[in-house]
């Protein structure tokens, strides 16, 4: 008799680790920027939903920049 999780695979996935370097610290850095921004901890930032994955899509800083200050538009600090 199979007990319960028996017969399943395990599935391994291998990453980048440059793109997931990447990855994390444009998200340690987007968390500091909005932890100062707001001046706030970070448990206190307003709900946000910002996609990295969009923003490391983006062809330009521009792009990324204009992108997280459509998602900011109800910060009361200046957002450049």
């Amino acid at each position: 008799e199979e007990g319960p999780g028996r017969g399943r695979g395990k599935v391994t996935v291998r990453y980048d680790r440059r793109e997931l370097r990447k990855r994390l610290h444009l998200e340690e850095w987007i968390l500091a920027q909005l932890t100062a921004l707001y001046d706030c901890r970070e448990e206190e930032i307003p709900e946000l939903e910002i996609d990295v994955d969009e923003l490391l899509d983006m062809e330009s800083d521009g792009a990324r920049s204009a992108r997280v200050q459509e998602i900011l538009v109800d910060c009361y600090k200046p957002t450049e």
